[in-house]
């Protein structure tokens, strides 16, 4: 795996900026900060934590992500119109074509920079590269067959707007796909309270990210979705995550001591989240009735 420079980019330096002034675009600007080749990136170009079989080796590393992708692609139904909501640096957008083979595959990213560096992973899916918010999606109603969205919605700037964008999105009988991490419980304690703040700060959430899987799922069908169904797998997907992000951190990676104290710290942080299952992770799959 490419090591980061050992050198502060402006990214990094305006991320650090957003975390006491949020700009218009917080999410854009985590994942331009961290860049395709950040070492704690499971694989190279995948943004997802994957689903494991093991308990986070790195030989399993890209298979647990590519293993999320499909096992979501997998509820998709096959030959329609199908939109990728926050489709990341496109490498999930091949997996997903190769699962669904869409008629049309529509990949929705709120930041350019970030379908600009998929763009050749876009062109191998034969993906339309929209620049959108999935909270606003910029299609007609009752255009597309299949919805998916990987590990992104916790960065919108509201799931229920985006529930309410795939009932109106989807044709009757549609299929929402997704993955998420959700907050089971508010903290207690200082320490508690300092890790969820600190993760919210950095990775530019807003307040309105905190719900449970039960929220989450309530939010969906007071959207109008229906049949929707949860499957908690935290233990499948944090948890190894964890592990190897632990793993890589003690191999003394290239990158700046402040940095690297920071990135410590943080991982340490969402470890005390997860053990304290404050934290989740889960799938979620509606029906546009």
């Amino acid at each position: 795996m490419t090591r980061a420079a050992a050198t502060w980019t402006p990214e990094q330096v305006r991320h650090i900026g957003e975390i006491f002034r949020q700009g218009p675009n917080p999410a854009a600007r985590v994942y331009d900060s961290i860049g395709p080749d950040f070492f704690l990136a499971p694989a190279p170009g995948w943004l997802n934590l994957g689903l494991w079989t093991g308990a986070g080796e790195e030989a399993e590393a890209e298979t647990a992500c590519r293993r999320l992708v499909r096992t979501l692609a997998s509820d998709l139904p096959s030959g329609g119109v199908i939109v990728d909501a926050g489709n990341g640096l496109g490498t999930q957008d091949p997996l997903i074509a190769g699962v669904a083979r869409p008629r049309r595959l529509l990949a929705v990213n709120i930041a350019e920079r970030q379908l600009a560096a998929g763009r050749p992973r876009l062109a191998e899916a034969s993906a339309t590269p929209v620049v959108g918010d999935a909270a606003r999606l910029p299609f007609a109603d009752g255009t597309a067959d299949g919805i998916i969205s990987v590990e992104a919605a916790f960065h919108f700037s509201s799931r229920r707007a985006f529930f309410g964008e795939c009932h109106r999105v989807l044709r009757p009988g549609g299929v929402l796909t997704m993955s998420d991490v959700p907050a089971e419980r508010w903290p207690r304690g200082p320490a508690e309270l300092l890790s969820g703040l600190t993760q919210l700060r950095l990775f530019g959430l807003r307040r309105a990210a905190v719900m449970s899987a039960r929220q989450i799922a309530a939010a969906a069908a007071a959207e109008g979705l229906a049949d929707v169904r949860v499957t908690w797998c935290g233990d499948r997907v944090i948890a190894p995550a964890l592990r190897l992000a632990s793993a890589r951190l003690a191999a003394a990676p290239a990158v700046p001591p402040g940095q690297l104290a920071v990135i410590r710290l943080l991982v340490r942080q969402a470890g005390l989240l997860w053990r304290h299952r404050m934290i989740d992770y889960i799938l979620l799959r509606a029906v546009r009735p």
